[in-house]
């Protein structure tokens, strides 16, 4: 199956060196000074070697009565030696409520440091503010998910490095494999106490759970925790072990608790995106997807949601129950578990208060972190034992590869979640509007190739669902269905019709970063656009 453009070799300002990968797209071998593997396929890079190793600590070098506390951040980050050129790792279960980020990189101008790459696991449009650190060369580059004015900025080529785009579970593949080696992690806590034990269940800013920290606090040479709500030893549950921790600091506060999560979290009002949610949930119906004590992961937006409601109509009907539902949570799925309609909630994030009530208060709703659910170089993950994954998409193209990161004019404007790990499930559906803005949403290419083809099943539309070829079984099942099954290119004639067949993008012959595979190998270069 094709995969990918035939994209013509060009030169990049930046790279001499660049090559064809496995997709046909092309890609730089030098990144940042580092040595990169080009996308080779699925399941064809095999990693060796051991994983990378902290340095090893010493208890003579820790308060004996356990408590780790300094007087402010500043301190922490002095005396964990914050100096040019180091890496810097935060989280992002705080969203755009986070006051943390751009604290420390306050502290890192006031103390004059420089070139300095921030490794969040996400940003937010709340870190427009690090902008004129990126201008200033307080900040290097950002490796992690570069959203909202973080993206225009990125796209425009304006940051003095090159970005680096991973998966959730390919940020902590990059950590534990040594491909990225932070030198001080930056762990928001909800609540903690002295010695570092920290969890994200209580407090005022409470944001559920604090897995996407995991790899940082494992790995890092040096971890420091900052809370707003100090507690006795011990801090339970403590998601974070403070036996990884050198410093806690306390602050006035780390959150705005509306804008960690919502209050609540609604389902589509469009009545095309519910359309779309019913045939998403008639095609799970009838291709035999749905069975009593199958497993599925959707996500917070409102078709997603939809899709849920759904999915728990048809166990109820048929006094079913799911096995597991994967989180992100949210009230509705949380609503599944206390109806007993799943045994579990396997959680990676939480989405609103509900959420984060659920968490604390049932212990079938369970914390998770990248390392179970997604992290490609383990001994298996989650993500592969879940029956149905619902995902969305910027962009699909005739070969059913899709786009996350970038829109149809270039422009990197989302970061890749766990969006490329939730690929492996048994079944992945992208329920999707034909169209946005009057733009085609199936078009021939897609800008950037954030997933390949081969491992995307179904595309929903409001106009009909196409079967990926490969899935021959699932064409088998729906063969006679009243559902509006299509090809993929007859759906993309329809979105031309109405709405006229649009331009490509303009770019020039710059990389400004780069798209990882979950194995660490480089899919796809974004370059810069041509304003």
């Amino acid at each position: 199956m094709q995969i990918g453009r035939n994209q013509k070799m060009r030169k990049s300002k930046k790279f001499d060196q660049l090559v064809k990968n496995a997709a046909g797209r092309i890609v730089p071998t030098i990144v940042n000074g580092q040595q990169m593997v080009p996308y080779m396929g699925i399941g064809k890079y095999k990693p060796t070697g051991r994983k990378a190793a902290p340095m090893i600590s010493s208890c003579a070098d820790y308060p004996p009565d356990g408590n780790k506390v300094v007087p402010s951040l500043k301190e922490a980050l002095i005396r964990c030696g914050l100096n040019d050129g180091m890496t810097i790792s935060t989280h992002h279960h705080f969203r755009n409520g986070d006051l943390l980020a751009n604290q420390i990189f306050d502290i890192a101008k006031e103390l004059g440091v420089k070139n300095l790459v921030w490794f969040p696991s996400a940003s937010f449009p709340c870190h427009e503010y690090l902008i004129k650190y990126l201008e200033d060369g307080t900040i290097n580059r950002i490796e992690g998910s570069m959203n909202g004015p973080l993206g225009k900025f990125t796209s425009e080529g304006k940051m003095k490095g090159l970005g680096v785009l991973r998966s959730h579970g390919g940020r902590y593949q990059a950590v534990q494999d040594g491909e990225v080696h932070i030198d001080i992690a930056v762990i928001a806590a909800p609540t903690a106490d002295a010695f570092g034990n920290a969890n994200g269940v209580h407090g005022t800013a409470a944001c559920g759970l604090l897995g996407f920290a995991l790899a940082d606090s494992q790995y890092a040479d040096k971890v420091v925790v900052v809370t707003d709500n100090l507690v006795p030893f011990p801090c339970i549950p403590w998601q974070i072990h403070g036996n990884y921790v050198d410093y806690t600091v306390v602050i006035d506060k780390i959150g705005i608790p509306e804008k960690i999560v919502s209050g609540t979290t609604e389902i589509t009002k469009s009545p095309d995106r519910l359309y779309i949610a019913e045939l998403t949930a008639r095609f799970c119906d009838e291709a035999g997807l749905i069975y009593d004590g199958f497993s599925f992961q959707a996500g917070a937006g409102g078709t997603a949601l939809s899709i849920g409601i759904y999915f728990a109509d048809i166990l109820r009907d048929r006094k079913w129950k799911a096995r597991f539902a994967r989180g992100g949570s949210n009230k509705y799925l949380v609503s599944m578990l206390e109806e007993g309609l799943t045994d579990y909630i396997l959680d990676g994030q939480t989405f609103d208060l509900d959420g984060v009530r659920s968490m604390r208060d049932y212990p079938n709703h369970v914390n998770t972190s990248p390392f179970t659910s997604y992290n490609y170089h383990g001994k298996g993950n989650f993500a592969s034992l879940v029956d149905i994954a619902i995902l969305g998409a910027t962009e699909v193209d005739v070969h059913f590869n899709a786009n996350v990161v970038t829109h149809s004019d270039g422009y990197l404007l989302h970061g890749i979640g766990g969006w490329q790990n939730c690929l492996f499930s048994k079944c992945t559906i992208l329920p999707v509007p034909l169209f946005r803005d009057r733009l085609p949403v199936l078009r021939d290419e897609v800008t950037t190739l954030c997933g390949p083809g081969e491992l995307i099943d179904v595309i929903v539309t409001e106009r009909g669902i196409a079967i990926n070829p490969l899935r021959k079984d699932l064409i088998a099942k729906m063969k006679g269905s009243s559902l509006p099954i299509k090809t993929i290119r007859q759906l993309k004639k329809e979105a031309e019709d109405i709405c006229g067949k649009p331009d490509n993008p303009g770019f020039l012959d710059e990389v400004v970063a780069i798209v990882k595979w979950v194995d660490g190998t480089v899919l796809d270069a974004i370059w810069r656009v041509d304003k």
